[in-house]
Formats: structure tokens, sequence, C-alpha cells
């Protein structure tokens, strides 16, 4: 009878079952690497069985592919959200900065994900069709808002786009994936609130003061909670 229910809501509901399969697998995958992951139990999370799972997305390593091309699709949907075309250049990056560190804070299945596939020196990733142009569009993006500074006279030099985005994502990153040991040598709690907004504003300073040649003291003072609009809150 369970069986037959979960045929039936299949059938019913192709694309929303895909969806719960796609979720429960990407909490499958960061939570236990690749290796790890057991497809019973993301058919088991997901309503589904193993068969189904098979027949409609493929096996383990496409399904993980799916999930990893997903996980990118969504923050390089969220990121094209921003609107940075429209503010001062140095707004623009202060906003993608705050939107990339809030971003990798409520979603650290994506820094799992990540960690996974650099372990596989991006086998997985090599295999994606997807990918490459998902990043093209994000990329000129932030070369026009470099570009725009340059030329309003915001910003010394138009630095390669990508180079930035490396080093804000990188900013961003090392910082939270390595919070535990670093918590432990500083003796910090460096996810409280007030270290995570005082990381923030030390990278916003960081940055903008490469690409405008001020002091990095003309930068990065913490504003007040109230200012913040409420989807770039950390959580």
């Amino acid at each position: 009878m369970a069986k037959a229910k979960r045929i039936l809501k299949w059938q019913r509901d192709p694309e929303g079952m895909r969806i719960r399969i796609l979720e429960a697998a990407k909490q499958e995958f960061a939570a236990h690497g690749l290796a790890g992951a057991r497809v019973d139990r993301i058919a088991a999370n997901a309503g589904a069985n193993k068969r189904m799972l098979y027949y409609h997305i493929g096996n383990k390593e496409d399904l993980y592919l799916e999930v990893l091309e997903g996980a990118y699709e969504q923050i390089r949907n969220e990121e094209r959200g921003l609107d940075l075309e429209h503010l001062d250049p140095p707004e623009a990056i202060e906003r993608l900065i705050d939107f990339t560190w809030n971003y990798f804070i409520r979603n650290p299945e994506f820094l799992a994900l990540l960690n996974t596939e650099n372990l596989a020196k991006a086998r997985h990733l090599k295999r994606s069709t997807k990918v490459k142009s998902m990043h093209s569009p994000f990329v000129e993006m932030i070369r026009t808002v470099v570009n725009r500074g340059v030329e309003s006279g915001d910003f010394r030099v138009a630095v390669d786009p990508v180079q930035l985005y490396i080093s804000i994502a990188a900013l961003c990153f090392f910082y939270l994936s390595n919070s535990a040991t670093l918590s432990v040598i500083f003796g910090r709690d460096l996810l409280k609130k007030e270290a995570r907004d005082e990381r923030l504003a030390h990278m916003v300073a960081l940055v903008l003061a490469a690409l405008t040649g001020k002091s990095t003291a003309d930068f990065g003072k913490p504003k007040p909670a109230g200012l913040r609009s409420a989807a770039h809150q950390p959580v």
C-alpha cells in the first residue's frame, strides 16, 4: 500500500517529487559527502523509492552532479537580483560582499558541497554542461560595476572581475569553513553575531580600500541593525 501511494504521488506531481529528491539529496551529500551518502536515505527522506529515483534522475553520481549544478544555479539567480547595475560602484561592491557573506551563512550545505567537490578535484563538475554558462553573465555584471567605478573616479584600477569575486568569496569562505578551529586558536567565538558583523565590516573595508586606494579606516563601519534590509540579515 505504501509503495502504491508513493507511485501515485510521483505520477500526480512528478516535478514536485523531483524537487523533494534533490532537496533530500542536497542534505545527504552535504552531511555525508558523496562517498558516505546513501541513496536509500535520500529516497526515504523524499518519500520516493530507489527504483523511481534511478529511473528519473540516474545513479548516485548523476544525482550528486544535479545537486551541485542546482546549488550554483541558486546562488547565481539570487545574485542577479541584487540590482548592482543601478547602485553607485562602491555601494554595489559592498552589497555583493554583504550578500556573499550572508548567503554562505544561510546555506552551509553549499559550503559543504564545495568542500566535497574540491576534495574530488572538481571531477564531477567537469562533466557539467551548465555551470560555465551560469557564470559568464555574473562575471560581466561585476566587470560593468568595476568599469563604472573607474569611469566615475571611485576606483583606481579596473581589476579582473574573476579575481575580485574569488577574493570576496575567499574572505567569506575561509572564515566560515574554518571557524571551529580558528575560534579555538584565537580564543574567540567567531560565529557570535558581534564577531560576524565585525568580520563583514572588515571585508568591506579591505576590498573597498583596495579598489579605491583609500585607507581601510574610511570604510566598513558596522551599520545599525535597523538600517540593514531584512533580506541581508545574518542568521
